[in-house]
């Protein structure tokens, strides 16, 4: 048993013994690697450093040496002399002649004193240079960790992308499956909406072909077969001809068809209805995102909400009221929740009130309007009646306002050559752009996307991406300043129009030169905007007519109505009626 321990204690020594020496020879390395640098950090400051004259290399330790320095110290040359004398002999006569050269005023010779001084100052030397070293090695230490602090802050960076990558993979997995289970019913409604033209064709073909066949019969039986029908309308009065025509003719509704339509009868427009809104000029209308309502701001200093009149009705009526302002206004936006309005105006005063007209309960959902008066922005409650919240930005009065469609983020332009983009979260302006030489007159956001097209009077337009606040193409080809520019909703193609009615239509990705020119009259060209199909496009013109070209083949045909200039024009949201307004204070309807 005692054996057995002895080796075991043993084997635990030699175990011990492996790890002192092992953390020695860490240590060594260590140190040798610090010596390393410290020897390649020296060379590199010694090559920089210029190299230091030594006066004496090397002074050897000689007593013969110190004592002739005392002697010459001292003056006592005639002991020198002899102390020389008896110390070399005659051997050494060069050499004590020498020494008297030495003695009579050369130099010192050098001492263990002299020698000394020079040791403690190459001591102090390397003293400073491991001061350096120490502070250098500290210094590396310290850009060590902070490495790895940002090696783990990047590993983890990685890992959470990569579950990121994981996730979004995952998801479009799904969303392909998704839209892959959709394709049958798809296939299924195409086949039911083919079906259901071809037996539209197939019915108006069998109508024109009894037209037909009617009007080559001889003239005398027409009578007699309507005496036919009329005898068989009295015989079963519940079946009227118009029920029977409806069965026997039934209808298919197509959004499309609709459009094409209203496209290719442009000439069929004419005044439905017109509403004396206000007392003086209106400068700009805006339409409601879902319902039939309006919104109009004139030089009055007020605005004002028009239901627009339904089929059979022949006027408006006026929903509610805003007064307060001490000026003009320029401009409307409706928010795209439709439960808010934008609007611009010149004045700088504080106070407002509001008016409500009787209107039916489904226009009730406009229970707050949102007023931004810029060089004043002001936030309008309906249900305090009063202004809630003012904003100041514009140093110059304001021309135009536009919503982004998250509702979130609104576009101002003024005269005072910038445009600013207003967080209504924070009530305050997110970023102010600068690049127009000339007035701003009108904004206008690219519905679904972060586009924001201006037009100047320096008579050019611009396009901004209003997420990171830069100028992405520039339009160029205006020779007068232009007043208004829009974006058709059906591709990527705007218009714009100057002081002296012309129009010009962009496509936005190719900003070098305008696709198309169209005369629009001799005076000014107040405002543009596109039908929702985009294929037609309507001018309000100072000469009182709203101009309306077809963009594919540029004919142009005239509305006549207001007695004084049209200042703002719009469509539906389908596309069938075009509504105006103008400086005689009247709103137009044409369907």
């Amino acid at each position: 048993m005692s054996a057995q321990r002895k080796e075991r204690a043993e084997e635990e020594n030699r175990e011990e013994e492996n790890k002192v020496e092992e953390e020695r020879r860490d240590d060594e390395e260590d140190f040798e690697e610090a010596m390393r640098e410290f020897a390649s950090s020296t060379a590199s400051r010694r090559k920089c450093e210029p190299p230091k004259l030594q006066m004496i290399p090397k002074i050897p330790e000689a007593v013969d040496d110190f004592l002739r320095n005392f002697l010459r110290k001292l003056g006592m040359s005639r002991t020198l002399r002899s102390f020389e004398a008896e110390w070399y002999g005659s051997a050494q006569k060069l050499q004590t002649e020498s020494l008297r050269m030495t003695c009579a005023g050369v130099s010192f010779i050098p001492d263990a004193l002299t020698h000394r001084q020079l040791l403690h100052s190459e001591l102090q030397e390397v003293h400073r240079e491991t001061d350096l070293l120490r502070e250098e090695v500290l210094a590396a230490g310290e850009r060590l960790g902070r490495m790895q602090r940002e090696a783990d802050f990047h590993r983890l960076q990685y890992r959470r992308v990569q579950e990121e990558k994981n996730r979004l993979i995952n998801d479009f997995k799904k969303l392909k499956k998704h839209l892959e289970s959709y394709e049958p019913a798809l296939k299924q409604l195409d086949e039911k909406y083919q079906t259901a033209l071809s037996q539209k064709m197939l019915i108006s073909i069998e109508k024109e072909r009894v037209k037909s066949s009617i009007n080559a019969q001889p003239n005398q039986e027409k009578p007699q077969m309507k005496k036919e029908r009329s005898i068989k309308s009295g015989d079963r009065p519940d079946k009227s001809p118009e029920k029977s025509n409806n069965m026997r003719y039934p209808k298919f509704p197509d959004p499309h068809l609709a459009q094409v339509s209203f496209e290719t009868c442009k000439s069929s427009f004419s005044l439905s209805c017109s509403v004396r809104a206000h007392q003086l000029p209106i400068s700009c209308i805006d339409l409601h995102p879902r319902k039939m309502v309006l919104s109009s701001a004139s030089d009055d200093h007020s605005w004002r909400l028009w239901a627009l009149p339904a089929d059979g009705e022949k006027v408006g009526q006026m929903v509610m009221t805003g007064e307060g302002h001490s000026d003009w206004l320029s401009g409307c936006s409706f928010h795209p929740e439709g439960a808010k309005l934008a609007t611009t105006s010149g004045d700088s005063t504080v106070g407002s009130s509001l008016h409500y007209s009787p209107v039916s309960s489904d226009l009730l959902v406009l229970s707050m309007i949102l007023g931004r008066f810029l060089l004043q922005v002001r936030l309008w409650d309906f249900s305090r009646g009063c202004c809630v919240l003012m904003l100041a930005g514009h140093t110059q009065p304001t021309w135009g306002c536009s919503f982004h469609s998250c509702g979130h983020l609104l576009a101002s332009c003024s005269a005072d050559r910038t445009i600013k983009l207003w967080d209504l979260n924070r009530a305050s302006c997110h970023l102010t752009l600068r690049r127009h030489t000339a007035s701003v007159n009108s904004v206008r956001f690219l519905p679904f996307s972060d586009l924001l097209l201006a037009c100047s009077a320096d008579k050019t337009l611009a396009l901004w991406d209003a997420k990171v606040g830069l100028c992405v193409a520039t339009f160029q080809g205006h020779q007068h300043p232009c007043n208004h520019a829009a974006f058709s909703l059906a591709g990527g193609i705007a218009a714009s129009c100057d002081t002296c009615g012309v129009v010009k239509l962009w496509d936005i990705r190719k900003p070098s030169s305008a696709t198309a020119t169209v005369e629009a009259g001799q005076q000014a060209a107040n405002q543009v905007a596109f039908s929702p199909s985009g294929k037609t496009l309507a001018v309000a013109c100072s000469d009182g007519l709203v101009r309306m070209v077809d963009v594919a083949s540029l004919v142009v045909s005239s509305l006549s109505g207001h007695s004084d200039g049209v200042q703002s024009v719009t469509f539906d949201h389908k596309g069938e009626t075009v509504i105006s307004a103008g400086s005689d204070g009247s709103i137009n309807v044409w369907s």
